[in-house]
């Protein structure tokens, strides 16, 4: 989910996750069996598989888990995922992309259109909110990792595009084909990151007030409470008191 700053929106949705550890477990070994099945079951040498082997440990996903979800990628009758995007509008003329994996294409595409019409959205055809976005790298690290020219020193030397430093810590963005690259250079100098992962950062937004929040928010809880639903992204801005009154 994306909104009025980029660390805010990782810690809500981080809050979410936490109310939902089984089914984001669940969802992260779906990445995981996708990403070893694609390529080399081996994390070193498939950059996809380690930065989701990553993501899952940063969300204290157990090792047993991880290493079953390796494994069962490997199975003769492992279920074979597809990777689907969809774009639409929510509330209030938000855009929305929403990323799904499963293996019934009818089946997700149904759930995802009954829930924009139920939540007041509007499901569209793919591209109709995509260009309003640029997909980048982002990887997070917690205030421990050093000051803020620390930081972006590391990040410029990584090859990022940018950091953003506040109170709560540092967001590092790069291109999306440079996030492994970039992944590592940041680890050799600054450690293990919170989070390293491929995101849709909105290149305009729409300003929102509690009640249009409270709308957008009943949408993107129904949409991440489905099994096939990865990731949801949307355009959305609002003020601190807004986002503190959502809870």
């Amino acid at each position: 989910m994306a909104g009025h700053s980029k660390w805010a929106n990782i810690q809500h949705r981080k809050g979410r996750q936490d109310k939902l550890r089984s089914k984001l477990f669940s969802k992260l070994s779906k990445e995981i069996t996708v990403a070893a099945k694609m390529g080399d079951p081996d994390p070193d040498k498939n950059p996809r598989l380690r930065l989701a082997v990553k993501e899952a440990k940063s969300n204290s996903v157990p090792k047993d888990v991880i290493d079953r979800a390796i494994k069962k990628s490997q199975a003769s009758d492992a279920e074979n995922y597809d990777e689907i995007r969809y774009e639409g509008y929510g509330p209030g003329g938000v855009a929305v992309i929403v990323e799904a994996m499963t293996d019934n294409r009818n089946r997700t595409a149904s759930t995802v259109r009954s829930t924009f019409t139920k939540c007041g959205g509007n499901l569209g055809e793919t591209g109709s909110v995509g260009f309003m976005f640029d997909r980048k790298g982002q990887v997070v690290y917690t205030v421990e990792a050093g000051d803020p020219d620390t930081v972006m020193m590391a990040a410029i030397e990584a090859g990022a595009e940018d950091c953003e430093s506040s109170d709560e810590g540092h967001v590092i963005t790069c291109a999306d084909t440079d996030l492994n690259d970039v992944s590592n250079a940041l680890e050799a100098q600054l450690g293990e990151s919170e989070s390293a992962k491929l995101v849709w950062v909105p290149t305009t937004t729409t300003e929102m007030d509690l009640d249009g929040m409270t709308k957008l928010m009943k949408l993107i809880d129904a949409l991440e409470d489905d099994d096939d639903i990865q990731n949801v992204t949307a355009n959305f801005e609002a003020s601190d008191e807004v986002m503190e009154q959502l809870g």
